[in-house]
């Protein structure tokens, strides 16, 4: 599997951005010693990243499919309108718990609404036109959310969508696995719509930022 991440380069770039607060290393440190699947967390570096992209659109309304521990949750929030909010989905109960848990130690508390359950089901009961869209969620059903989502995305909205290099399996000569032919079937059905206009970054796992046109 060819190796996308240079651990030195992130290192670097970490030590030379500004620091997160003390609520998400407070979630980095638990998720690392105490859940199996630490590596989904967005991490200081991308976090940063998702907190200015959302501190230069200043969304109004957010959505967020794939809450997790809430770290990227709490990234986004931090570039709300005064009265925005922000809308996450978590299908499993246990970490949509801790997740609350760590919202309600946050000032951005009120702002953050948590839905619990399948995002197939809930996202078309949400009412709100979405300024900014991030989809973090089970990888086989992003076109379905992109395509559920973009309609409701205002002209000029954005969507940020997690893990499109999936650990470097897309880059194979024979793709494997369904998770990396989802979001392969994914990049390829964005890249075709004359919708929106896009661009892959290649930072941690891979993260496309897509605008609607």
């Amino acid at each position: 599997m060819p190796e996308i991440i240079n651990e030195h380069a992130t290192e670097y770039a970490t030590t030379f951005s500004e620091p997160t607060d003390k609520l998400l290393q407070e979630i980095e440190h638990f998720t690392l010693h105490n859940h199996e699947h630490s590596d989904m967390l967005s991490g200081p570096l991308q976090g940063k990243m998702l907190e200015m992209f959302s501190k230069i659109i200043r969304p109004k309304n957010i959505l967020e499919i794939g809450t997790f521990m809430g770290y990227s949750a709490l990234c986004l929030a931090k570039g709300l309108q005064a009265g925005g909010y922000l809308h996450t989905i978590e299908l499993r109960e246990e970490d949509a718990t801790i997740a609350q848990n760590y919202f309600a130690k946050s000032s951005h508390n009120e702002q953050i609404i948590l839905h619990r359950g399948n995002a197939l089901e809930i996202i078309p009961e949400l009412k709100p036109e979405w300024d900014l869209i991030f989809i973090d969620a089970d990888k086989t059903n992003y076109t379905n959310y992109y395509e559920l989502t973009l309609p409701r995305l205002r002209k000029g909205g954005v969507i940020l969508a997690d893990n499109v290099l999936f650990h470097g399996e897309v880059l194979e000569e024979k793709i494997k696995g369904k998770n990396a032919k989802a979001i392969n079937s994914f990049n390829e059905h964005v890249a075709k719509d004359i919708r929106v206009q896009q661009v892959i970054m290649t930072v941690r796992d891979g993260l496309m930022m897509i605008i609607k046109k």
